[in-house]
């Protein structure tokens, strides 16, 4: 089983590289420039081509191998680091990225979307049952440390570290990457597709995929499960910000430390669930205690904003604070790697030739639902306030505790 698991770890952790570099070092370096909730929350934006996944799925399904498209995809996220270092930096004063710059992080999100369409196909073919928990914990914790990395690693080190130097580590990451999904003998072990399988005509993919038992509720599912948290999560860093928490603060709070208690959950689930916790009770626990841990988080907001609350070093606030964020991206990770696992048991149902377009119709559901509230969270906030902002992302963490009532019985 290690054969498997140590070439996805390395793959899925350069992967989770671009969701750090914009999730959690951009939007706090653009915030700190000055810039609007709105416009650093639609800077998430460019994240699109992960939503069109499933246009390029059957593809990757059936032509190729996983090694061929994994190290093209892998060595061309190098190439795009390598132009990304050649290009002068955003300048202070400038009200977004440059337009090269944003076309190029674009094309960043369009390779690692491919890559992940071709990892995707290795993990739910390769891996057996007894391995899911396994197998989506470390896909879950690699990509969350490409993504702590990338993100609150890199904010600390930041103001030390140039522009040209910071694009040419990721490029040499992404070509040693490149050489691993080459030459590791797992990924060689997929057969190619054999000539008699065909793509189903376009009208008739997605009842294919809807026919599959189970994929109605695990898509409304895996489309909510995040809206609340995901919200909450990407705002409330930004809001501690405005009462005074430094940026430099803030790539430990929300980056490296927050990122290291969600791994920490991701691990725990996975531990759990090789345990033969079943995800779907493991997930009716945890999203109870996730709801109470976003309620406090929004008290906690609350008191932010009556006279007197302060952030200062020392103060209970800034510890609560702290807190807040750490205990909520634990049980995040929790949450993710029981979803995840549900998701490719649902996709490990499908015919096998339909089994990573259907993994990857869930994925894009999953990031949808993601990505949704993080890019228009600064909308809301500027629009109806934060109060009334995280008033709603409570109540939409409380939808999955109420979906999981529902779940069929082919799943449980």
């Amino acid at each position: 089983m290690h054969g498997k698991l140590l070439p996805l770890a390395g793959l899925y952790l350069v992967q989770g590289l671009p969701y750090g570099l914009q999730s959690s070092l951009l939007p706090i370096l653009l915030r700190a420039r000055g810039l609007s909730l709105t416009r650093v929350g639609l800077t998430k934006g460019l994240y699109a081509p992960w939503l069109l996944k499933l246009a390029w799925a059957p593809l990757v399904d059936r032509r190729g191998t996983p090694r061929v498209w994994l190290t093209l995809s892998t060595v061309s996220l190098g190439l795009v680091c390598g132009l990304l270092a050649v290009l002068p930096p955003p300048q202070a004063g400038q009200t977004g990225l440059p337009t090269t710059v944003m076309g190029l992080l674009l094309l960043l999100n369009l390779g690692a979307a491919v890559q992940d369409v071709a990892l995707d196909t290795l993990a739910v073919q390769l891996l057996e049952p007894k391995e899911l928990g396994p197998g989506n914990t470390v896909q879950v914790v690699a990509y969350k440390l490409g993504s702590a990395l990338a993100g609150g690693g890199l904010l600390v080190l930041f103001p030390t570290l140039s522009w040209p130097l910071l694009f040419w580590l990721l490029a040499a990451t992404y070509w040693l990457a490149a050489a691993l999904a080459w030459a590791a003998p797992a990924l060689g072990q997929l057969a190619q597709p054999q000539a008699s399988e065909h793509t189903p005509h376009t009208s008739y993919l997605l009842q294919d995929l809807l026919a599959v038992p189970g994929t109605l509720w695990t898509a409304g599912f895996v489309l909510t499960y995040k809206l609340g948290e995901q919200g909450a999560g990407s705002l409330f860093p930004l809001l501690l910000l405005d009462h005074g928490a430094s940026a430099s603060d803030l790539g430990l709070w929300s980056g490296l430390g927050a990122v290291t208690c969600s791994i920490a959950g991701s691990s725990l689930g996975g531990a759990l669930l090789a345990r033969h916790w079943h995800p779907l009770k493991l997930l009716k626990l945890v999203l109870q205690l996730r709801l109470g841990g976003l309620a406090c988080q929004t008290a906690l907001l609350f008191h932010l904003n009556s006279p007197g609350a302060s952030l200062d070093p020392g103060t209970v606030m800034r510890g609560a604070a702290l807190l807040s964020l750490c205990l909520q991206q634990f049980l995040g990770g929790v949450v993710t790697t029981a979803t995840f696992t549900v998701m490719m048991h649902c996709s490990q149902l499908a015919p096998r030739a339909l089994q990573a377009t259907h993994y990857s119709f869930l994925a894009t559901l999953e990031l949808l639902g993601k990505l949704l509230p993080g890019t228009l969270a600064g909308v809301l906030a500027d629009g109806l306030g934060p109060r009334l902002c995280f008033a709603a992302f409570l109540v939409l963490s409380g939808l999955p505790v109420l979906d999981l009532r529902l779940a069929p019985s082919n799943l449980t």
